[in-house]
Parts: structure tokens; sequence; C-alpha cells
């Protein structure tokens, strides 16, 4: 295993993309799995790409023995802008994995992802990803639809996902088996090269949040799959969302924008009532429901349509 910054032009690679905002504290527990993670990988090279944090991430980055290279943004320009920018340093024929800065990689988990995206059909290899205490978290999707958020909204989100009916896919039995899936949580993508190559760079407009799922239903729509690898594992923290009220609106706000891109005014309506039907209901909870709920009765600014193709089956 080497950290190759310099392969050769016209060599396939790996580069591994870690965004970074203020993330000093969680980001040696990254790095430090990245050597066991990305065991019988030859050739790779790992960015650090910082979103101007006014902590130490960057020094933790450059002092780390993995020999991370940094990009900095310059500005807080969001999670898909810093992907594009590191990606846009490293060879047009590497994969990317990108991964979340509280993410903590499995040994071989790496390995795994590579040699699934090998197969002419994948664009995203995605692996199971474990909670801190060794179970599974629930990180594979069904496709947003005006049944998943009114499920999800009169039923719940696990109840939802355990019938099937929600977007969270629930289904214990499924995170044992391997294969294609709609979409995946964006932990931990590994992104092929031939998927760079059609569907292009990622949506800057979300910020964050939705932007992975605006992603994978681009790389469907270009006739490739996002394939789960159970066999692969991953550690993440995550769930700052549930906590902050600025990024539960956001995420709410996201899901609509999203869904509005693909969809007519009347579907739409439909699918943001039933957001705001659940954010409603659950007022009561807590000030990260109260801010979902003004979220998604404010109105939602347009933004640019990258591509609105129709994502086709694997």
């Amino acid at each position: 295993m080497r950290n190759n910054t310099n392969h050769e032009p016209g060599a396939p690679a790996l580069a591994v993309i870690v965004v970074t905002y203020n993330s000093a504290v969680p980001l040696p527990g990254l790095l430090d799995s990245l050597a066991p993670g990305l065991e019988g990988v030859e050739s790779f090279e790992v960015i650090v790409v910082d979103n101007d944090s006014r902590d130490d991430s960057v020094d933790v980055a450059l002092a780390h023995p993995i020999g991370a290279r940094v990009v900095k943004t310059g500005s807080n320009a969001g999670y898909a802008a810093a992907i594009n920018k590191a990606a846009a340093t490293v060879h047009p024929d590497a994969d990317l994995l990108i991964l979340n800065h509280d993410l903590r990689l499995c040994p071989g988990a790496v390995r795994r992802l590579v040699e699934r995206a090998k197969d002419a059909s994948v664009g995203i290899a995605v692996p199971r990803n474990l909670r801190e205490d060794g179970t599974t978290d629930p990180t594979l999707r069904h496709e947003p639809s005006i049944t998943t958020a009114w499920a999800d909204s009169l039923l719940g989100g696990k109840l939802a996902g355990r019938l099937g009916l929600g977007e969270i896919v629930g289904q214990t039995a499924r995170y044992d088996r391997d294969g294609p899936v709609e979409w995946a949580t964006g932990s931990v993508l590994l992104v092929a090269a031939r998927a760079r190559r059609i569907v292009g760079i990622w949506d800057e407009s979300y910020f964050l949040y939705s932007e992975e799922v605006d992603y994978q239903r681009r790389v469907r729509a270009a006739g490739l799959c996002v394939s789960y690898v159970p066999q692969s594992l991953a550690v993440h923290a995550g769930g700052d969302y549930r906590s902050n009220t600025r990024l539960f609106a956001l995420l709410t706000m996201n899901r609509v924008r999203y869904y509005r891109r693909y969809h007519g005014t009347v579907a739409t309506f439909m699918f943001r009532l039933g957001i705001a039907i659940g954010a409603a209901l659950r007022f009561w909870r807590g000030a990260t429901h109260r801010a979902a709920l003004y979220s998604v009765l404010t109105p939602v600014r347009p933004a640019f349509d990258f591509r609105v193709e129709q994502p086709r089956r694997c």
C-alpha cells in the first residue's frame, strides 16, 4: 500500500476525498483508519478539501502520517462544491472515494468497493455502515415519493421503513443482501471513473443535503447502478442534523427542492404537504421539528437544474 500522489498521467488510481469544516476533533479518527481501510489498494492519494475551517482541521490533516494533500476552498462553499474542487485536481481516470470526516473505515473496506466498481454496470459502490455500538445503520434509501413522504409522516420513519413504505430501507434482512439499491446516504461513496465521465460534477446548488440523492439519481439515469457491498464495513458517528435546528431545516428544505426538480407542481404540492403534516404532528417534540415545519412552509427558491432524465432500473 502506498500513498501515490504522483501516479503517471493516464494511470488509473483512487482519490480519497474528505471534506472538512471545523472537523479537527473527529478527523484524526478517520485519518487513522485509512491505512487499514485501504489495505490491498496499491495506488491512491488522500485529499482533504477544507471549507475555510476556523479550527485546526488543516493543521491536523497536514500533520498526519497518511500524507494527505490539502485543498483549500477559501470559503464555506458547501459539500458538493468541495467535492468538485478536489475532483478537479485528480486524474479523470481515477475512482473517487468520498468520505465524511466523522467516519472510520474498517480493515479492507475500500478494496471491496474498488473491486465492485470494476464491474462495467456499476457507477457507485457503497458499504454497510455500522453505528458505534456495532449495529447496522440503515443507510439505504428508496427514491423520495409521495408515498414515502406520507408514510414517514403518518407512521414515523422507523415503522414506515420496516413496512417497506418509507424512504429509509428498514428491513434488517436487506442489509445482508448484496446488490443494486436506489441510493444510499453519502457518508461513504466510491464513485467509479466511468460515472464521473458520464454524469459530470456534483450539483453545488444544494450546499448541504440531497446533493448525494441527486447525484445518485443522475448515475442511475446514465444506466449505471448504485451497488451495495455489505462485506465492506465503515463506522459512522454522524447525526449532527438531529440536534441542530439549522441543519434539520436545511435538510427538510432540500428534500422538497430535490423532489420539485424532477416532478410537476401537483405532485410536489402533495410531497411537500406530507412532509409538513409530519413536522406538524411532531411539533411538540422540540425545536428541530418546529424548524422543519417552518422551512417546509417557506417558499423554496429555484435552483439551476443540471439534468432531468428519468432514472433507469438496473
